[in-house]
């Protein structure tokens, strides 16, 4: 019964043009055997906008549990190196470079923006780890500040740059 509705799927699948389908319609990995290894660089960034209680232990340093974008820049970089164990059919990448950088903003809102920097030489781009990075930096300042209030918004999470690969420079 399985096969039958497999074989029902693709023969009603429309063409999509996506590499993550095959011709039949079924999610594959991508096969990046044949291209070659290039410098590849991806920029993603975030905020969470937080109380002016919540940015002044931040700022302050007196968030109960500790150093909250020390902790945050780290499960950062822990998120873009394990990318490929969360999202389906992320290809393992051996990462040259992550950074998470954090920005304090108090006007209009107070926040806190995140941005992170990740390079690789490979044969497939490093946006995937990227935005990972910066969404769970991002979550882990929420879980680390969320005693002290719970109606943080996480917004605006973006590719703002890539380069590298047969797509070349995007530039938000």
């Amino acid at each position: 019964m399985i096969k039958l509705f497999q074989e029902e799927r693709r023969i009603s699948m429309p063409e999509t043009g996506l590499t993550h389908f095959d011709a039949g319609g079924s999610a594959i990995m991508v096969d990046v055997s044949g291209k070659n290894k290039t410098h590849r660089e991806a920029i993603a960034s975030g905020r969470i906008c937080v109380s002016e209680a919540v940015y002044a232990a931040i700022t302050a340093g007196t968030a109960k549990k500790g150093d909250v974008l020390g902790v945050a820049r780290i499960a950062g970089i822990m998120a873009a190196k394990r990318t490929a164990d969360m999202i389906p059919l992320c290809h393992p990448l051996p990462l040259a470079k992550c950074s998470i950088d954090f920005t304090l903003e108090e006007v209009p809102r107070h926040a806190v923006y995140a941005a992170a920097t990740v390079k690789v030489t490979g044969e497939t781009g490093v946006e995937m780890e990227a935005l990972h990075a910066v969404s769970t930096a991002l979550l882990t300042i929420y879980d680390m500040c969320k005693a002290i209030d719970k109606r943080m918004e996480i917004t605006d999470i973006r590719l703002e740059r890539k380069s590298g690969g047969k797509s070349g420079t995007f530039v938000r």
